[in-house]
């Protein structure tokens, strides 16, 4: 498959929201880096982003994405949903073929998320953990490896929420990594929905791997039925957007989990689901917030 390098400059203030954002819309990988640090990297190690530091006043994103990619308008919804507005000036390099996955394999280990839930990816051995709850877990080209900020968020909540036989909707699956820690925590019935095809795969694949039965759909082909539980980690847009279809997805005392949402947007998307949900910032972290809620 061909990429491209997709190298662009941003105050550090807007540095992480950016690369997650940028992440989230489909990038396979974002590197941040000091922007006055001097040329390009001729190799550049693409990673998920840390938080920018804060010595750095500005900072540079190279994300790894498809040669296909509309970039133009990627940018313009990355910059949205940072919180930039408009799009910042962007160059973009091809990028030899090669195995990026393996490339970015050893960024990743096995993650902790809550007491009992282990997030292994399927190259790593499984921690020895008698009372863990492993799920081996591969990204492939999809969103979900469980060391995000807005991943942990939700896997912590499913362990502290499902109380087991739960119908679950994972909307905006990505790697499936929310919908198989709610099967492993217990859910009687999971049903993931992505509107990408590879991350629907890549679900699919995840799901065989831990021999979890899923239900797929794509927004459009869902069938028609509520849920007892619905989590969608994807991003404050989309959130709001999509608060009318939870509410007729959900009957009274069923429950929501939103993240993907930055410490700023979290009143706004509160306020999208105030008409049908009683709504809770939980505590959040590294700038990103969860929002629980009760459907009236």
């Amino acid at each position: 498959m061909a990429w491209l390098a997709l190298e662009l400059e941003v105050a550090a203030a807007h540095a992480a929201a950016m690369a997650d954002a940028l992440l989230g819309l489909g990038a396979l990988s974002v590197s941040t880096e000091d922007a006055e640090a001097g040329s390009a990297r001729e190799s550049p190690l693409y990673a998920e982003p840390q938080a920018a530091a804060a010595a750095w006043p500005r900072n540079r994103l190279v994300a790894l994405i498809e040669a296909q990619t509309d970039v133009a308008q990627l940018l313009l919804a990355a910059a949205q949903a940072a919180g930039l507005g408009a799009a910042p000036p962007a160059r973009t390099t091809p990028v030899a073929d090669d195995d990026w996955v393996l490339r970015t394999q050893s960024q990743f280990e096995a993650i902790r998320v809550g007491q009992h839930l282990w997030i292994v990816p399927s190259w790593c051995e499984p921690p020895q953990d008698d009372h863990g709850i492993v799920l081996r877990l591969d990204p492939g080209l999809a969103f979900g490896t469980g060391s995000h900020p807005s991943t942990r968020l939700v896997l912590a909540w499913l362990e502290r929420s499902l109380r087991g036989g739960e119908r679950v909707l994972d909307y905006g699956c990505g790697s499936g990594i929310l919908g198989l820690a709610a099967a492993r925590l217990g859910a009687a019935a999971v049903t993931a929905v992505d509107i990408d095809p590879q991350a629907l795969e890549a679900t699919a694949d995840n799901a065989r791997r831990n021999r979890i039965a899923l239900r797929f759909a794509s927004p459009g082909a869902l069938a028609a039925g509520d849920f007892d539980v619905i989590v969608a980690n994807i991003l404050a847009g989309p959130l709001i957007s999509l608060a009318p279809e939870f509410a007729a997805r959900t009957r009274p005392g069923a429950r929501i989990a939103l993240s993907g949402i930055l410490d700023a947007q979290a009143d706004e998307v509160r306020a999208a689901y105030a008409p049908d949900f009683e709504t809770v910032a939980a505590p959040g972290a590294e700038g990103w917030t969860l929002i629980a809620g009760v459907r009236r």
